[in-house]
């Protein structure tokens, strides 16, 4: 008996003249079916749906372009790789593999550096909540702790006067170079010379070494110029500092914040057209700290936090069709099942998403959820889409920063991340979770055992 077709309703698809042919152009491109040359029907029945994928290649090339690019313009460059951006321990040891050092700003991110081979002195601590085991850890590695705020600093002089240690310090300086809102909730401010007042108690202090200056001015920054004004105001600030103290700094830390090619929601063009190019933000900070003139021997080093940047391309999630379903509106809606607990950049991004097989080429405005019981799991209010079927592939772009350090565990669990290699090879980088790990830390007083019947 021949199977019964699914129903679909007729749509009316307004053709423009002017086109290649009568039918107009099409609105989609061809599906895409690989990743790094490993299909993505492979990866499905191998490891599941919805499935995270790393592409270790991906992030090898974005690493060393940056430094070849950085590198180009400016004598001692060194990166720190942003374990906040993403910190499964197979994509920071590419990182590492790469030359980066580890940039953290939590305890646990500090263990998992040091336990992954990072050694102490390349480890950047910062983070405006540091415990006193972690600060006094931290010190007897000789890593470089950036002090946040005064209680930090305090803290860090007592416990360097009581465990006679000499800690390697920097400051984190918050200042207003054109991007709003200005991040002033973090570091000392450099306009009302908070900044100077702490440099000055650092250099003043025994126990204490100030071996660098750090600035992040913002997330997704899509200025260059707002950070060569950063890199010559931490510049003045170093020539300062050698002028009044003889002191010469190490480095100066320049932070992250550069922007990926995700186009954000609410911005009209794409990100590429928007997004400055790494050279543009390379010829931005290095132009700003030539700038201020340094003797060759006092010259510092230029630290870079870029998380987002080199990640974000490198990440893939596929998803699968649940069903599809009609708005009150009229409007097609398709559920998959991925949501946004393990989406969590969908709320910020208009995200890339593709076809995985090929479909009809009438297309129509679509909605996609997600499987969550939560009328917010919404991944994309409006996207053309052909008609598409039960167990259909979406392969969806770019998800490799953040997704993986802010997901969830709300109403379906995490699922498995793997990484193609270089070599083409998968491998599981992170298992799919389940209910054992759910109750792994969970205890159940012996009161509550008992349910009766």
């Amino acid at each position: 008996m021949k199977k019964k077709l699914r129903y679909e309703r007729p749509t009316i698809t307004k053709q423009y003249s002017g086109l290649m042919n009568k039918f107009g152009s099409s609105s989609l491109s061809r599906p895409t079916v690989d990743i790094d040359g490993v299909s993505i029907k492979s990866l499905c029945e191998g490891y599941g749906s919805p499935l995270f994928v790393i592409s270790e290649k991906k992030i090898r090339q974005n690493q060393k372009n940056a430094f070849r690019i950085f590198k180009n313009r400016y004598p001692k460059v060194q990166f720190a790789w942003s374990y906040k951006t993403n910190y499964l321990d197979a994509v920071c040891s590419v990182f590492h593999q790469e030359g980066s050092w580890a940039e953290v700003v939590s305890d646990f991110e500090y263990d998992k550096a040091r336990k992954l081979g990072v050694k102490g002195e390349h480890i950047i601590f910062n983070g405006p909540a540091k415990s006193e085991a972690g600060l006094l850890n931290a010190m007897k590695n000789k890593s470089k702790i950036h002090i946040d705020h005064f209680d930090e600093l305090f803290l860090i002089s007592e416990l360097a006067e009581t465990n006679n240690i000499r800690a390697e310090v920097a400051i984190r300086i918050n200042m207003d170079v054109g991007i709003y809102p200005i991040w002033d909730r973090f570091g000392f401010n450099f306009e009302n010379g908070e900044s100077w007042q702490a440099i000055n108690r650092i250099i003043q202090n025994k126990n204490l070494k100030l071996v660098g200056l750090h600035t992040h001015i913002g997330t997704y920054v899509m200025s260059a110029e707002a950070y060569r004004i950063a890199a010559y105001n931490l510049a003045g600030l170093c020539k300062r500092i050698k002028n009044e103290f003889n002191v010469s700094l190490e480095y100066l830390d320049l932070g992250g914040g550069f922007a990926s090619h995700n186009t954000l929601i609410g911005q009209y063009l794409p990100a590429e057209q928007l997004v400055p190019s790494v050279e543009q933000y390379a010829d931005a900070i290095t132009n700003g700290i030539f700038d201020v003139s340094f003797k060759s021997e006092d010259l510092p080093t230029l630290i870079l936090e870029t998380g987002r940047a080199l990640i974000d391309d490198a990440g893939f999630l596929i998803t699968s069709v649940i069903t599809n379903k009609r708005l009150t509106s009229g409007k097609r809606a398709v559920i998959i099942d991925a949501g946004v607990n393990i989406l969590f950049t969908s709320f910020w991004y208009k995200h890339n998403i593709q076809l995985c097989q090929n479909s009809g080429v009438h297309t129509e405005d679509t909605a996609i959820y997600g499987p969550l019981c939560m009328n917010i799991d919404c991944i994309t209010e409006s996207i053309n889409l052909p008609s598409i079927n039960r167990g259909d592939k979406l392969l969806i772009k770019y998800v490799g920063a953040y997704n993986m350090t802010q997901w969830m565990q709300f109403i379906s669990m995490r699922p498995n991340v793997v990484m193609i290699m270089e070599n083409g090879k998968v491998e599981l980088i992170r298992k799919a979770e389940n209910l054992d790990y759910l109750l792994e830390q969970e205890l159940l007083p012996k009161k509550l055992k008992l349910i009766p019947v």
